[in-house]
């Protein structure tokens, strides 16, 4: 559902006419949404049948959806450091409890913000650790807010969602703000992730959206069938993305009760959205905001037997990404598909508050795309990668360019080849076909030099039981 140009116009988001040229504007203030499991097609722009999203369905109106964006590890911590730093993750080697290097701290997107006379601001879920004195470089104010429970107890006694209560705080600094000095707000949610802890109410969802989706049956996983689980090697039928499957979605009580919820928490993010939008435009800083929203990992939601994200497949490395700019004139409404990634949204930021880009980032501006003037030549292919010290997680490392995805996991010594063109949904593995000797070898070789050129080979602690699964 698409938001109307009536309610485009009420909340700012509709482009300026005859705006001005970079050079003579004001910097733009920076507006930041993360949320958490959300894979690239849970949204109503992004074709969902059911998922109501008007507010980001607007954004998406007024300006630059990604259709092929995905991050570069899919978990929440390992991804997040990334955005923070526009670096792969064995360049950075923020893997577990960290702290993040002070090197890599002081050169995030907050840090020069600020360094630049941005008053900056994170509210939300952090999931990641910096040396001491870092955050104060980083933030003027951060207030850091965790699940367990969802619903938090008020003065009043009352019962508040986290996601509301992430929106009471971005409005509370959009209120405080001096329109003369720009601004950074990273607003960072805890949903859309479950409540592991609950295993009868996964998805807790704020009250606001409750009646949504009452009477509707949830639409199946496209890659459901038992069949397409049962193919895959040994090792990822007893990982963790099993064990929580049998939380979630196994049996079509489960999975309808979890899928209403988690559409609830969506939709939830939204409405929390569009206040601070309303506020935002409330304030008279809407015209000159720029407003990103993205997500820090992919989700199967029972997608090949499978719940989590961590592996290779295209349902965990790819998310949404949307980028408004007000000032840009005319309509936009426009969809790219180039291969963008989680590293480029610091480089993004900086470039949009017109600070240079340091030259270790790996990652590249999108800016240029959302102004309409692309750069000649663009990355071809992109390095993913999962390491840690879980025994139910398997490590892995990968690259996946326009064709082909290769992926080998290193602690079981098993490697996939799909290609996109002729297997979209990645259901078959091409690395044994001797059609694909001559592409495996140079994607391997490829893999190779991506790993050599942004960092040291990572050492994981050997399996106590390594599985051995013949190809």
């Amino acid at each position: 559902m698409r938001l109307t140009a009536l309610f485009l116009a009420a909340l700012g988001l509709l482009p300026l006419a005859g705006a001005a040229p970079d050079d003579e504007r004001p910097r733009p203030n920076i507006l930041f949404f993360l949320t958490d499991d959300q894979r690239f097609d849970f949204l109503g722009c992004a074709g969902h049948p059911l998922l109501q999203t008007p507010t980001i369905d607007g954004l998406a109106a007024a300006g630059l959806r990604f259709s092929d964006m995905t991050v570069s590890t899919s978990t929440c911590w390992i991804s997040r450091a990334s955005i923070f730093t526009g670096l792969y993750m064995r360049t950075h080697r923020y893997r577990t409890a960290g702290p993040l290097a002070a090197k890599w701290s002081s050169s995030s997107y907050p840090a020069l913000l600020r360094q630049a006379g941005y008053r900056t601001a994170y509210v939300g879920k952090n999931h990641v650790n910096f040396e001491p004195g870092e955050l104060e470089k980083m933030f003027d104010t951060h207030i850091f807010l965790r699940r367990h429970p969802y619903f938090k107890k008020q003065a009043d006694g009352s019962l508040r969602h986290l996601s509301e209560i992430t929106g009471d705080h971005a409005i509370a600094f959009l209120s405080e703000q001096d329109a003369a000095q720009p601004f950074c707000l990273s607003v960072s949610f805890n949903a859309s992730h479950a409540e592991d802890g609950d295993r009868k109410n996964h998805y807790p969802y704020p009250k606001a959206v409750g009646e949504l989706y009452r009477d509707q049956a949830m639409p199946l996983p496209k890659l459901g069938d038992p069949a397409i689980f049962k193919q895959l090697p040994a090792f990822l039928q007893q990982s963790i993305h099993r064990e929580r499957f049998k939380w979630r979605w196994d049996t079509p009580e489960k999975y309808q009760h979890n899928m209403r919820n988690y559409l609830r928490m969506i939709s939830g993010i939204d409405h929390v959205i569009g206040r601070v939008l309303r506020h935002l435009e409330e304030q008279e800083l809407s015209g000159n905001t720029v407003i990103i929203y993205s997500a820090d990992n992919g989700y199967y939601a029972g997608n090949r037997g499978f719940a989590g994200k961590w592996t290779h497949f295209e349902e965990s490395l790819k998310v949404p990404l949307i980028i408004h700019d007000p000032r840009l004139p005319g309509s936009r409404d426009r969809v790219d598909a180039a291969r963008v990634m989680n590293i480029d949204l610091a480089a993004t930021m900086l470039d949009y508050a017109g600070v240079e880009v340091p030259g270790h980032y790996t990652g590249q501006s999108l800016k240029p795309f959302v102004d309409g003037t692309p750069p000649a030549t663009w990355r071809s292919d992109s390095l993913h990668e999962f390491f840690n010290d879980r025994t139910t997680i398997p490590n892995w490392e990968g690259i996946r360019n326009q064709r082909y995805v290769y992926a080998r996991y290193v602690d079981d010594r098993y490697e996939f080849l799909h290609d996109l063109e002729r297997d979209p949904d990645q259901l078959r593995n091409y690395a044994d076909n001797p059609e694909y000797e001559a592409i495996l070898r140079a994607m391997r070789t490829r893999c190779d030099a991506l790993t050599s050129q942004h960092g040291e080979k990572i050492h994981v602690t050997p399996r106590k039981k390594a599985r051995k699964v013949k190809k």
